[in-house]
């Protein structure tokens, strides 16, 4: 069985891959702080749960947290005995990287830009909803060609609470109306539909620079919040994304 990991700024999530099946997965919080040896014990007891912890031999990390990469590494090697596969440019895999400097491509848009290319018609944008909302862009001729990336809703969120003394903090959801008849009604309309409107208008200067439409997927944990205020709605909605792009680029590399 194979462990993929991709370590966020914020979450870590996991999965247990059973041939091409995703059998389990968890979203942990990221943590510095926390040495190898708390990551390897929290490891191997989480597949201790799933009685899975003796039928994991391979895994893939996918990182966009330099101070932690290693340590997953270590936390594999010393607890599980496995030597782990990072994601990064210089991988074997089914896109051209296309950008400037292809060094400098975050491994979760390789992972997600890999899966989007291999499940679904180019050219392709993932909207990818994490502390960052990203857009990865695959070409007709399967070429990761860069994107767009801004604040995510929930920088949104802690900016308003955190730069405005009189605004409260906030848990991302979309009012009734746009309208907001209170402040906090105010704040979560401009929030989800501001973002949702965002991503409308930036799918559409894409989908012009294409030169024709694309299919959309969405992945992160605010997707399914946003695609109600769409007016061009996500064409599939994919949670595992990433984690799906890591198993294709392990199977590429293995």
């Amino acid at each position: 069985m194979l462990l993929t990991i991709d370590i966020g700024n914020t979450n870590i999530t996991l999965g247990v891959f059973d041939g091409n099946n995703i059998i389990h997965s968890w979203r942990l919080s990221t943590e510095i702080t926390r040495t190898e040896d708390e990551y390897g014990v929290f490891l191997k007891n989480l597949l201790k749960e799933i009685n899975s912890e003796k039928q994991i031999n391979q895994a893939i990390i996918s990182s966009v947290v330099v101070q932690l990469t290693e340590k997953l590494q270590i936390a594999l090697k010393k607890y599980m005995g496995i030597d782990s596969l990072v994601v990064s440019h210089k991988l074997k895999m089914n896109v051209t990287l296309k950008t400037d400097s292809p060094s400098q491509v975050g491994a979760d848009r390789i992972a997600n830009a890999c899966a989007a290319a291999y499940l679904y018609s180019a050219p392709a944008i993932v909207v990818d909803f994490g502390t960052a909302t990203s857009f990865d862009i695959v070409d007709k001729n399967n070429e990761f060609i860069g994107g767009i990336i801004t604040a995510g809703m929930k920088i949104q969120a802690e900016a308003l609470s955190s730069k405005t003394s009189k605004l409260p903090k906030l848990n991302i959801e979309a009012p009734e109306h746009a309208i907001g008849r209170n402040t906090i009604d105010a704040m979560l309309s401009g929030i989800v539909r501001g973002h949702a409107a965002m991503i409308d208008g930036l799918i559409s200067e894409c989908e012009n620079e294409l030169g024709s439409k694309a299919t959309i997927i969405a992945t992160g944990g605010y997707s399914s919040v946003i695609s109600k205020y769409l007016r061009r709605k996500f064409d599939y909605i994919s949670p595992d994304l990433t984690l799906i792009g890591a198993k294709i680029l392990f199977d590429m590399n293995k």
